[in-house]
Order: C-alpha cells, then sequence, then structure tokens
C-alpha cells in the first residue's frame, strides 16, 4: 500500500478481502463470527474515484450456511432469515467476478463473464458504503439488486427477499426506504449510462501472473485502524 495523507492506497496486485457483515446478528448461531461473507480479491485499481478488485475462479470463500450445512437459498423464503445461521467455506467455481466501487456509494457494481471471456452483464449489489481498513474493506448486504445487460436493459432483482427482509425485521422501514432511494439512484446512472458502464470495464483481462490469494485463517479478524 501507498499513503495518500487520507489513508493508505492499495496497489494493483495487492491482495485484501472484500467482505460483509451478517445482517441476521440475533439469529446467529452462537460463537458464530460477525462476518459471514468473505472473499479474497487481488487489486486493480484503487484512486479517489475507484476501488476495482478481481475474485478470480477457484478462490476459496466463506459463505452464510444453516446451521445445518444448509444452503441458504435451498431454504423456504418464509424462514430464510430467521433459521438460525454459521459459515463455511466454499470455492468459487464460476467465472471470475470484477468488482467496482465508487466512494460513497451505497452499492458496488460486478462484472460476470460467461466461458472465453462472453460478457454477460454487470451486477449491482445494493449494499452500506464500504468501511476500509488495513486488510480490505466491509460492508453489509441490502438484499435488493439490479441486474443490467449489456443492451442497457435492466431489472430489479430480489425483491421478495427484500421484503421479506423487512417482515422479520432484519431492516427497518427507514432503512428499507434509503435502500430504495439508493437502487433508483444507480438506476439513473445505468439510464444515464454513466460510470463505471460507459468505462469498458468488460473488455478488461486479468494479469496472467497474479495467484488465487489464499483465504487466511483469520478471515474474520476485526477491522483495523488504516495507517495514514
Amino acid at each position: 500500500m501507498t499513503g495518500t495523507g487520507e489513508y493508505a492506497r492499495w496497489a494493483p496486485g495487492d491482495r485484501i478481502l472484500w467482505r460483509y457483515r451478517d445482517n441476521g446478528r440475533a439469529h446467529r448461531t452462537a460463537g458464530a463470527p460477525p462476518v459471514h461473507i468473505c472473499r479474497p480479491v487481488t487489486v486493480v485499481q484503487d484512486t479517489d474515484e475507484l476501488l476495482a478488485v478481481w475474485m478470480a475462479p477457484g478462490t476459496e470463500c466463506v459463505r452464510p450456511v444453516l446451521a445445518d450445512g444448509t444452503q441458504v437459498h435451498a431454504e423456504p423464503l418464509a424462514t430464510r432469515y430467521t433459521a438460525p445461521r454459521t459459515t463455511a467455506r466454499s470455492t468459487w467455481f464460476g467465472s471470475g467476478v470484477l468488482k467496482l466501487a465508487r466512494p460513497g456509494d451505497p452499492w458496488s457494481v460486478w462484472l460476470f463473464w460467461d466461458r472465453g471471456w462472453m460478457f454477460r452483464n454487470w451486477y449491482v449489489n445494493l449494499e452500506e458504503p464500504r468501511t476500509r481498513w488495513s486488510g480490505g474493506v466491509d460492508s453489509e448486504d441490502h438484499f435488493l439488486d439490479i441486474s443490467v445487460n449489456p443492451d442497457r436493459s435492466w431489472k430489479w432483482l430480489d425483491e421478495d427477499e427484500f421484503a421479506q427482509a423487512q417482515q422479520v425485521g432484519l431492516m427497518d422501514r427507514e432503512t428499507a426506504a434509503r435502500v430504495r432511494e439508493a437502487g433508483r439512484a444507480a438506476v439513473e446512472v445505468i439510464t444515464g449510462w454513466g460510470a463505471p458502464f460507459r468505462d469498458g470495464w468488460e473488455h478488461w483481462r486479468p494479469d496472467p501472473r497474479w495467484q488465487v490469494p489464499p483465504l487466511p485463517d483469520d478471515w474474520d479478524r476485526t477491522p483495523a485502524r488504516m495507517p495514514s
């Protein structure tokens, strides 16, 4: 990392953690970590305008599962967010994911490709603005998402999960209104084809010298203060 005076910047090729805090704290199994998603990534770019990271195929990650090991999305929606949970290690078997996040934006934009680098779509993940720390960035997922096709058409995703999260008390009315407004703001960027959609990231390719970053044993460590 290099210092900027305000906080440290990462250099291309640095390895960091992209993490999400657990929304269902009240239902978490005793002793489970407050972070329920952790993905080791490689820094592509880190500037005042954008943090871009690459999650390579074959990356070992941490994901939430039900306490008995069942996948979360195998649980009926009615009990998906109230059934006790824990975490499990798993491998990202799909194509790699490029994640783009502008400081302060309550969303990040992910790019997906099919085999042979056939660009599939952009995915807008509505989330809490990311908190930087020495080992990476932390956020909290807001359930609601947006898919954007190469032809610039778009659609809302996971509106049922967004509604269910509110129903079971994981998100209050004020927060839900703020998330929906953030989604509308993201749609304005999409329809106006602003950054990062207009910036040609779908043509980006990872440095072939990059290795898949390992998942550290202390992936759930408490965020440290960013050096200045």
